[in-house]
Order: C-alpha cells, then sequence, then structure tokens
C-alpha cells in the first residue's frame, strides 16, 4: 500500500530546528541527519506495525545514529509524523497531539 506521509506542524518544526543545530556545528552532520530521517520514515512507511508502540495509537522508531527516535501514526493511507523527539528531552511531551 502506498501512503502518504503528514508531518505535524510541530514535528516540522522539531525537524528544522534539529537540522539548525547540526548544520551550525557540521554540514556533514546536517547531511546525514537528512539521511537518517528519510530513512526512518521509509522504514515507517514500508512497515508501520513493526515499531513499538509509543503510547496511545502511536508507534515509535528509535534512530540508529542520532538521539532522536520518529514518533508516527497510521492513518487510513496516510503516515502521520507526530513528532521527531530528542531521547534526552521531555518523555511523551507530544501525547496531545
Amino acid at each position: 500500500m502506498n501512503r502518504q506521509v503528514v508531518f505535524h506542524p510541530a514535528a516540522e518544526e522539531e525537524l528544522y530546528e534539529a537540522l539548525a543545530w547540526y548544520a551550525e556545528r557540521s554540514l556533514i552532520a546536517a547531511r546525514t541527519f537528512v539521511q537518517e530521517v528519510s530513512y526512518v520514515v521509509r522504514l515507517a512507511v514500508n512497515s508501520p506495525e513493526t515499531w513499538t508502540v509509543a503510547g496511545g495509537n502511536t508507534r515509535r522508531i528509535v534512530f540508529p545514529r542520532f538521539p532522536f527516535q520518529l514518533v508516527f501514526r497510521v492513518k487510513d493511507a496516510e503516515i502521520e509524523i507526530v513528532a521527531i523527539a530528542h531521547q534526552r528531552r521531555r518523555p511523551s511531551y507530544w501525547l496531545d497531539r
């Protein structure tokens, strides 16, 4: 099934903030971060039911190399990215999204 990926506005903001943080320090790190986000989103699209339940109707995928997790939910033919959550900050803050 082809699923459309939709970012919650707050998740999109988190993505850009993290990208800016890495870009200030290293363009290579920023590029690698973008590649990893793309990889993790593809994992969510290709096998959404495989990943750990994160609370409510959400699931999460821990990034392989960066201290983040992708929190998402499946809505019909759509994958909604709920958060690009740093693993060491405010656990489960995204639950009301």
